[in-house]
């Protein structure tokens, strides 16, 4: 065993946490006192959660990616889904509100180990955004039903971004932070641009939030998120899906030259 490697990778981790709780106190006090601040125009309010809290909170999903291969990330999803729940019977929305974050990547992280491929992930990229579209769009779809007949569940189900001067937020649903955790985590794994992909993506949920306001309406927030995911490593991606093309068929080739050389 490589003890250098297992030590760095151990110091990577101690900084991550320490990284994680650092900004993780400064979310809690914003989060705390967000209605106590400036208030400002929409579209300030849209550049400010685009280009400051958004990414400072996704960047605690960057900061726990060293973790993603940790064999008990169930058990750690469990615990924060109870955490998650304590904290919302106790109306202690903020704790609540990450216990919900960590949670969901803890479930996207492990939910990738059952993706054997990289073609695997991309065509998850490729299907859920029409599967999110049709969600929120269709007359009678699951997001469509619950944001317009039961908001509280949407409510309790999602992230919110707490604008600031106000007691309103933005929110982004509970599959959206999987897929968020899901893609980013996929990027490291296979080697293409995580930091890359992360920048994307979080950009892409400002730019969903932006186009939201001018659609004066709810959208959904995975065709952007997936085509983040896509751009970032496009070609990457091409490259090893045709090698793994060029694989296939000098297998089957090497196959049949095998059997016509049977006696």
């Amino acid at each position: 065993m490589d003890t250098g490697a297992v030590r760095s990778r151990a110091r990577s981790g101690h900084v991550s946490l320490a990284g994680a709780l650092v900004l993780g106190t400064a979310l809690a006090l914003y989060y705390a006192f967000h209605d106590r601040l400036w208030d400002a125009s929409l579209w300030w309010d849209i550049a400010f959660l685009a280009f400051a809290l958004m990414p400072a909170c996704f960047a605690l999903v960057w900061l726990v990616l060293p973790f993603r291969t940790w064999r008990w990330t169930m058990v750690l999803a469990a615990a924060f889904g109870f955490l998650a729940f304590v904290f919302h019977v106790a109306g202690w929305s903020t704790p609540e509100n990450f216990c919900k974050l960590f949670g969901v990547t803890a479930v996207g992280f492990w939910f990738l180990g059952y993706f054997e491929t990289l073609s695997w992930v991309v065509l998850v990229a490729v299907i859920i955004p029409w599967v999110d579209a049709y969600s929120v769009f269709a007359p009678h779809g699951p997001t469509n039903v619950i944001v317009n007949q039961h908001r509280h569940v949407f409510t309790t189900f999602s992230f919110a971004f707490p604008i600031p001067g106000e007691t309103g937020a933005a929110n982004l649903g509970l599959p959206d932070l999987l897929f968020f955790a899901l893609f980013l985590a996929a990027a490291a794994r296979f080697s293409l641009r995580p930091r890359w992909t992360w920048l994307l993506m979080t950009l892409s949920f400002g730019a969903t939030l932006a186009i939201a306001a001018v659609w004066r309406g709810g959208l959904p927030a995975l065709p952007l998120l997936a085509l983040s995911f896509l751009l970032a490593n496009a070609d990457l991606i091409w490259v090893r899906l045709r090698r793994v093309e060029r694989g296939a068929r000098f297998a089957r080739t090497g196959r049949r030259s095998s059997s016509h050389s049977e006696p």
